[in-house]
């Protein structure tokens, strides 16, 4: 299970080279110990691998996302164990981590994880792979149709395709950009009560836009990610993508919706942890 390289993301500097990648749902065979590459003074004090256990405490006890995402293996019978399902290492070429089917881990690609919002991204998309393997018997290697339905909903509830993430990626040109980003403003104005000659109309033609461009982005992203892992065409890879597409874009257990942001996934979380206490009660 793969993401295809960003053009860019967000990172601390600008103009550092950022083709990264996800690749889960593939057996790792190279992940043996492999020399560490020269660090400069500042960075010497944390190793790499110390760096990113560091990272992966932080993401685990405060990433709304990846709350919820636990809580809810934990309740499908899957409790995740940091030492367990979790491996800080190096990794080949660019990928920045995995899920590796085959034990059941995740790996956190230490040499290519940049920073801690980079961290969170890789591991909640992980998680949701882990979270389909857990309640459902997924056939990784030999169905490429189930593998297209967990890169769709991992594309789409992970927060790969959010408007900030496009925005850094440079998805878009300047123009449309500026376009885009207009119109998200008209709406939020006519949402808070401002423009009242256009809050019925105006509204609802952004909102079918914005989704239309995020269908097009989770499916873009499902196909090349196949692409990444699966040696296979890629007429083969969209009619994968398009057999499961409808379905699996609306799948979006266990947020219960589209978690757009940080906020949206903590509401998400309250909620799943208010199902139990519902459903006890009848």
């Amino acid at each position: 299970m793969a993401e295809v390289p960003d053009e860019r993301e967000p990172g601390p500097v600008a103009a550092e080279p950022l083709p990264q990648q996800h690749v889960g749902c593939q057996v790792f065979s190279e992940r043996l110990a492999q020399q560490t590459p020269p660090q400069g003074f500042l960075s010497s004090f944390f190793t790499n691998n110390q760096k990113c256990q560091l990272m992966l405490l932080k993401t685990l006890a405060t990433n709304p996302y990846v709350k919820l995402l636990l809580d809810a293996m934990k309740h499908s019978g899957c409790a995740v164990n940091k030492d367990r399902h979790f491996a800080c290492e190096d990794c080949n070429g660019n990928v920045s981590g995995g899920f590796d089917a085959a034990v059941s881990q995740i790996v956190l690609c230490q040499n290519n994880i940049r920073n801690q919002a980079h961290m969170n991204r890789v591991v909640t998309h992980e998680l949701i792979h882990a979270f389909d393997h857990c309640r459902a018997h997924v056939n990784w290697f030999t169905n490429v149709r189930h593998l297209a339905c967990s890169e769709v909903r991992a594309a789409n509830l992970s927060g790969d395709c959010s408007l900030l993430n496009e925005i850094f990626r440079l998805h878009f040109g300047l123009k449309q950009h500026h376009q885009k980003t207009f119109k998200f403003c008209v709406v939020s104005c006519c949402l808070q009560g401002r423009f009242p000659s256009q809050r019925k109309s105006y509204p609802a033609m952004v909102s079918y836009e914005k989704l239309r461009e995020r269908k097009t982005c989770v499916r873009d992203r499902a196909i090349r990610s196949i692409l990444a892992v699966r040696n296979i065409s890629k007429e083969v890879a969209q009619k994968a993508v398009d057999e499961v597409f409808e379905s699996c874009f609306n799948d979006h257990e266990p947020f219960g919706r589209i978690p757009h942001n940080k906020t949206y996934a903590r509401y998400a979380h309250r909620d799943f942890q208010n199902r139990d206490r519902y459903y006890s009660n009848i």
